[in-house]
């Protein structure tokens, strides 16, 4: 698949890489494991000098050798003797960037913590020596939220404070998959389209899988992804438990019982049977997997409280591969098929509605983008979407189907919502229905 998008990111890098000309930059780009961000990086510096470095999980010496073979290439220097120490490489790095300007990419760059911990500090040490002087663009790389954040975001940590810009790469946007469906399958349905954005939430890895195996259509990508090499049916597992640590088969109930509905913290905890209010902070604020959902204009920040998987495809793997992977482990792929079908309109519906959710905040037109319930449980908008510069409010409901649309139990919904909150009183309202012909 060839490159798509990323035309702000790519701005960003580029100017980044010009700003180091004059002063040492140091940037930490962020995001979740398969999002491209080695890809993005090795387009933004194609042509210019540029050292990549992958910390593998290997000892530091074999590192150093491969990172000095890569130093040749690029930069036709060598360095004297041999080096078993990365701090010893950096610190020569930083004195011929005082003369030569180049840029220097560190992925998995958590995974120092493995390799040699004193790394950190010693970076630290280095970067303060030849900050000022040195003409480096440095960029470290990293998917473990956790992990990077503890290296830059605690201020016990050695590097705290010394990056000088952060760029997180999210998932493509509702735009760019229809641009790369349309590329790749041009007679592609809106059933397709929220078949792909169901099923990957756009992140690039996974559009790229399913689109260089030409599964392109519903069927296609799910006879892909439940298939007995598919690469995609260990994915959860493989990219979470790292993250998680010894806790992971808490985290992981946590997330299968949103994934299959069960969305308030009291449902949660009458499924696993334990009390789960930490779990459920780290999970909405360290590792970024769970959103917690109010309905707009709620007042209290702990009342009608929903939670969400924040990722679809983590949404689409717990609710159907960890739940059945005992269906997966006796090989019946083709039983956990049916399945997946049957229940596949239920889960794209609310797909759908994540779709539109994006589609509203790519567009640019919203200040205010949220959705609304009452504490009853009986009145539900699906989508607010409001431009407090122009006083506009769009109310939409959203179904699937056009046919099971009933905008004018949505009109009821609205005033409601109005007399609950007291909000957009004076504003222009439209309220509108939006199913699958609209994608």
């Amino acid at each position: 698949m060839k490159f798509y998008d990323r035309l702000e990111e790519l701005d960003y890098l580029h100017k980044v890489y010009r700003q180091s000309a004059d002063n040492a930059r140091f940037t930490v780009v962020t995001g979740r494991r398969r999002i491209g961000k080695t890809s993005l990086l090795l387009k933004a510096y194609e042509g210019e000098p540029m050292l990549y470095f992958f910390v593998a999980r290997k000892s530091e010496s074999d590192l150093c050798e491969s990172y000095l073979d890569e130093i040749k290439r690029v930069l036709d220097v060598s360095m004297l003797g041999k080096c078993d120490r990365f701090i010893d490489i950096f610190e020569w790095l930083m004195e011929v960037s005082q003369k030569q300007h180049f840029t220097l990419v560190i992925d998995a760059f958590q995974e120092f913590f493995r390799v040699n911990s004193s790394v950190f500090s010693d970076m630290q040490r280095v970067w303060d020596k030849y900050e000022k002087t040195s003409h480096i663009n440095l960029i470290v790389c990293g998917s473990v939220y956790s992990m990077m954040n503890k290296i830059f975001k605690d201020k016990k940590e050695p590097l705290y404070g010394r990056g000088t810009g952060e760029l997180r790469i999210k998932p493509f946007r509702p735009l760019v998959l229809k641009q790369i469906l349309a590329d790749a399958n041009p007679d592609y349905t809106n059933e397709d389209l929220l078949s792909l954005f169901s099923f990957t939430g756009g992140v690039a890895k996974y559009v790229q899988l399913l689109v260089d195996a030409k599964a392109l259509t519903k069927e296609a990508m799910i006879d892909y992804i439940i298939s007995p090499n598919s690469p995609m049916l260990n994915e959860g597992k493989n990219s979470l438990i790292e993250e998680f640590g010894r806790d992971y088969g808490v985290y992981f109930s946590i997330l299968s019982c949103v994934a299959r509905g069960c969305n308030t913290r009291t449902e949660i905890e009458n499924v696993i049977g334990k009390e789960i209010g930490g779990y459920l902070t780290n999970l909405e604020r360290e590792y970024e997997l769970l959103k917690k959902r109010q309905p707009m204009f709620e007042k209290s920040s702990s009342k009608n409280v929903r939670y969400e998987l924040d990722d679809a495809f983590y949404s689409f793997w717990f609710r159907f591969v960890f739940k059945y992977s005992y269906i997966i482990e006796i090989e019946n792929y083709q039983k956990l098929k049916e399945i997946i079908m049957r229940d596949y309109d239920t889960f794209s519906g609310l797909m759908l509605e994540r779709y539109f959710y994006a589609k509203a905040v790519e567009s640019g037109q919203f200040t205010r983008i949220g959705r609304w319930w009452d504490r009853k449980g009986h009145d539900e908008i699906d989508l607010i979407a409001a431009d407090e510069l122009d006083n506009k409010v769009m109310f939409y409901e959203i179904k699937k189907d056009y046919n099971e649309l009933r905008v004018e139990q949505l009109i009821r919904k609205t005033d409601s919502f109005i007399n609950a909150t007291h909000a957009f009183k004076d504003y222009s309202v439209e309220t509108r229905g939006l199913s699958i012909r609209d994608m």
